[in-house]
C-alpha cells in the first residue's frame, strides 16, 4: 500500500488509490471528519448539490469533501463502471478536488439487491471540520475481492465464481486483509473503528466468528447491508471508519 499524501489545505491525508477514489482518508491534527447520511438515497446530481449546500452552511470549501458512499441500481459491466466513473470524476474535477493528478476522495459504491435506487445515488458523505481538540478520525474506502488498479476486476478476482463456503471464506479473508492494509497506512486498526460495513448477498455466518469477530472488526457490531459490489462477478465488499460525529439528513 502506498504511503499517505497530504492535502493540508483540506484538513486530511489520503492513501493514493485509483482514478475513481483513494483507498482511505484521515483527518489531520486540528480537524475531524464528520459523516452525513441521507435518510433515503439521493440521485447523484441532486446529491452533489445537497453536499455543496451542507459544506457551504458549515463554512467549508468543496475541497473539504473527503469520502462518500454511493448506491447503484445493479452491478456494472467493466466498461459501464469506467463510464460511470468518468461522470463522477467530472464533477470532482469541476469542484477542484483532484490533487496533483490524484483523486483523494475515498468511496464505496454498492448495489442493493432489494429495492435499489433507479439511478446511481448518494447514501452518505464525509467532510473535514476544524476542531483543535478532535480525536483522530478516518474513513477507509470500500474494497471487493479483487486487486484494484488492474486492467479489469474479473481477471484478478479472488475465487472467481466460487460461492462455496471455502470460496466465500477466501473472498472474505482477502477483503479483511485489504481493510487492514488501508487502515495501517493511515495509522489505524480495528480498535479505532466506530463503524464497519459488509456488503454481500451471500451467507457470511460460517466465517463471521473466526475471521470478522476474532480480528476485532465487529467490536461495535457489524452492519451487514444486503448489497452487491458495483462490478459484475464480485460478491463481497467491506468498508470501515472511525468517525466521532455522524448525523442523518431528512429526505426532501
Amino acid at each position: 500500500m502506498s504511503s499517505t499524501r497530504l492535502a493540508a489545505d483540506r484538513g486530511f491525508r489520503y492513501v493514493p488509490g485509483v482514478y475513481q477514489y483513494s483507498a482511505g482518508v484521515a483527518a489531520e491534527p486540528g480537524f475531524r471528519i464528520e459523516r452525513v447520511r441521507f435518510a433515503d438515497p439521493v440521485p447523484m446530481a441532486a446529491g452533489f448539490s445537497r453536499i455543496a449546500a451542507v459544506l457551504e452552511a458549515a463554512g467549508r470549501p468543496r475541497t473539504a469533501f473527503c469520502a462518500c458512499e454511493l448506491r447503484s441500481p445493479a452491478p456494472f459491466t467493466e466498461q459501464g463502471f469506467a463510464d460511470f466513473n468518468k461522470i463522477y470524476g467530472g464533477v470532482l474535477t469541476e469542484w477542484g478536488i483532484f490533487l496533483d493528478g490524484d483523486n483523494p476522495v475515498a468511496r464505496s459504491n454498492v448495489c442493493p439487491e432489494i429495492a435499489p435506487p433507479a439511478e446511481p445515488s448518494f447514501h452518505a458523505f464525509s467532510y473535514t471540520v476544524p476542531d483543535g481538540g478532535a480525536a483522530p478520525s478516518f474513513v477507509v474506502a470500500g474494497s471487493g475481492e479483487s486487486q484494484e488498479g488492474k486492467a479489469n476486476y474479473r481477471d484478478h478476482a479472488i475465487a472467481l465464481g466460487d460461492l462455496s463456503p471455502a470460496g466465500l471464506l477466501s473472498k472474505g479473508q482477502f477483503v479483511l486483509g485489504e481493510m487492514e492494509r488501508r487502515m495501517k497506512a493511515l495509522g489505524f486498526g480495528w480498535a479505532d473503528t466506530t463503524g464497519v460495513q459488509v456488503y454481500t448477498v451471500h451467507d457470511l455466518h460460517p466465517f463471521l466468528a473466526s475471521e470478522i469477530v476474532r480480528r476485532g472488526a465487529a467490536r461495535h457490531g457489524l452492519a451487514w447491508q444486503f448489497c452487491r459490489p458495483p462490478v459484475q462477478d464480485l460478491e463481497y465488499e467491506m468498508d470501515c471508519r472511525g468517525v466521532p460525529v455522524e448525523r442523518v439528513l431528512p429526505a426532501r
